[in-house]
């Protein structure tokens, strides 16, 4: 159990380290993302951006 949320961890911060280059490929604004400011911090539930990454990587992996 410890490796899994020692993967979770690091996995967030890595998406939190390149979270504004992927804004800048227009990832995080697609429809089904959702943005909104609560308690005085912009909050980001990207769902529209995780299915498309999801599916590039499947196929990628289904490629190789």
């Amino acid at each position: 159990m410890w490796r899994w949320l020692l993967a979770i961890f690091v996995a967030l911060i890595v998406l939190d380290g390149v979270a504004p280059w992927l804004r800048k490929l227009g990832l995080g604004r697609l429809p089904g993302d959702m943005n909104f400011r609560l308690l005085g911090r912009n909050w980001s539930i990207p769902l529209g951006s995780t299915v498309l990454l999801s599916v590039a990587v499947s196929l990628i992996v289904r490629l190789l």
